[in-house]
C-alpha cells in the first residue's frame, strides 16, 4: 500500500458501484503522468470503497481498493494529510447513495479538504448537501434530472467547474481536463503541457466549454448566433423565450434566425424549441419519478394533455409508455435482489 509523506499530495478516489472506468482512469493517469514528467513522486493515491471490498465498474471490471470508508475517515487521526477526495460514479448513481459517504464528505468539507466529483459523482456531493449555491456540472445525460432534483445547486452544462474548493466534471475525457487544471494549480502549466505530450493530447479544453449541443449539433453548427440561440433555448425550458426576444439576445433579426435554423437544422426555431423540450422531458421520464404533469411544467408545456399530445407526435408513444419499461426493469432488478 502507498504511504503518504509531507512532500507528496495524497488523493483518495472513492469508487461507487457501476462507476465509469474511462472517467476514473483518465483522472488517475493524469496524476501518474505528473509524477513521470516531474521526475518525482509528487502525487500518490489510494482507492476507497464503502466497505473496503472490491467494486465493479460499469464495464464489468472489478477493482480492489486500498481502504474502506471507515479507514479513510481515520487517516486524519493518524496524522495523514489529505490533498483531495474525489468521488467517482457512473450508472444508477441514485441506487448507490451511502450515509457513511455523506458523513465523510461533510467531514472533509469542514476540514477544508478540496473535493472532486467525476461523471455522476456530483450527485453524491449534492446528496450530502455540499453543492448548495455552488457552480457544478454533471454528465449531460444526467443533467436534466440533476437540475430538477438539486435546484439549489448552480448546475451548468460545462466540461468541468470549480467553485470554492469543489471540482466537478462531466466524466469521460473531461476528467483529464479537470485534473490537468488541478496539476497546473499545484505545479504550473508546463507540467500540464508535458502530461499532454505523454498522453498524446493535442488540446487542453477550458472548463467553460460546453459538453455538447442537443441532437449532436456541436460539430455541425458553425454560425455563432445560431449556437448561442440553441444554448439559450436549452437554458430556458420552464419559461420558454419568445422568438423575437431570443433573436434580440443573440444579435440577429428574427428572419435571419429563421433562415439559419432552417438551413442548419431543417426546421423552424419554434419546432426546434419543441424538440429540445421533448428531449428534456424524455430524460426526466427515464431518469426520475416525477409525475408527468410536473415533467410537463418543467419543460414549458401548459398542460399535461398538451404535453402528451406533442410528446406522442414526436416520440411515437405516450409519456407513460416511455416510463413503463424503466419501471419494469427496476421491478425485475428488485425481484432478483430479493431472491439472491
Amino acid at each position: 500500500m502507498r504511504t503518504a509523506s509531507d512532500t507528496k499530495k495524497l488523493f483518495l478516489f472513492y469508487l461507487a458501484p457501476e462507476f465509469t472506468l474511462l472517467a476514473f482512469t483518465s483522472a488517475l493517469e493524469t496524476l501518474r503522468l505528473a509524477n513521470q514528467v516531474s521526475g518525482d513522486e509528487v502525487y500518490e493515491w489510494r482507492i476507497v470503497t464503502s466497505d473496503g471490498k472490491a467494486v465493479r465498474a460499469s464495464c464489468g471490471l472489478l477493482i480492489t481498493p486500498d481502504l474502506s470508508l471507515a479507514e479513510a475517515r481515520n487517516l486524519k487521526a493518524g496524522g495523514v494529510k489529505l490533498a483531495m477526495a474525489i468521488v467517482c460514479a457512473g450508472r444508477n448513481v441514485q441506487k448507490h447513495l451511502d450515509k457513511s459517504l455523506d458523513k465523510w464528505l461533510r467531514e472533509c468539507r469542514s476540514q477544508r479538504i478540496p473535493l472532486g466529483a467525476i461523471c455522476t459523482g456530483p450527485h453524491l456531493l449534492a446528496n450530502a448537501g455540499l453543492l448548495v449555491d455552488k457552480r457544478c456540472t454533471i454528465h449531460w445525460e444526467n443533467y436534466p434530472s440533476f437540475a430538477e432534483e438539486f435546484s439549489d445547486a448552480q448546475a451548468l452544462p460545462q466540461l468541468y467547474e470549480v467553485d470554492d474548493g469543489i471540482y466537478t466534471c462531466a466524466g469521460g475525457t473531461s476528467s483529464l481536463d479537470m485534473m490537468l487544471h488541478i496539476v497546473s494549480e499545484h505545479h504550473g502549466p508546463d507540467v500540464a503541457r508535458r502530461i499532454c505530450q505523454q498522453a498524446i493530447v493535442g488540446v487542453v479544453r477550458h472548463r467553460s466549454e460546453r459538453q455538447r449541443l442537443p441532437f449532436s449539433l456541436s460539430q455541425d453548427v458553425k454560425h455563432r448566433a445560431l449556437r448561442a440561440a440553441i444554448e439559450l433555448m436549452s437554458e430556458n425550458m420552464t419559461q420558454t423565450l419568445p422568438l423575437p426576444v431570443l433573436a434580440k439576445k443573440v444579435g440577429i433579426s428574427r428572419r435571419q434566425m429563421e433562415r439559419q435554423f432552417q438551413s442548419n437544422t431543417g426546421c423552424s426555431p419554434k419546432r426546434f424549441y419543441v424538440k429540445l423540450r421533448v428531449e428534456r422531458a424524455k430524460a426526466l421520464l427515464e431518469q426520475t419519478a416525477m409525475p408527468v404533469v410536473e415533467v410537463a411544467i418543467a419543460c414549458g408545456f401548459t398542460s399535461s394533455s398538451h404535453f402528451s399530445k406533442v410528446y406522442r407526435t414526436s416520440e411515437g408513444e405516450t409519456p407513460i409508455q416511455t416510463r413503463k419499461p424503466k419501471r419494469a426493469k427496476d421491478l425485475m432488478a428488485s425481484s432478483r435482489a430479493m431472491s439472491a
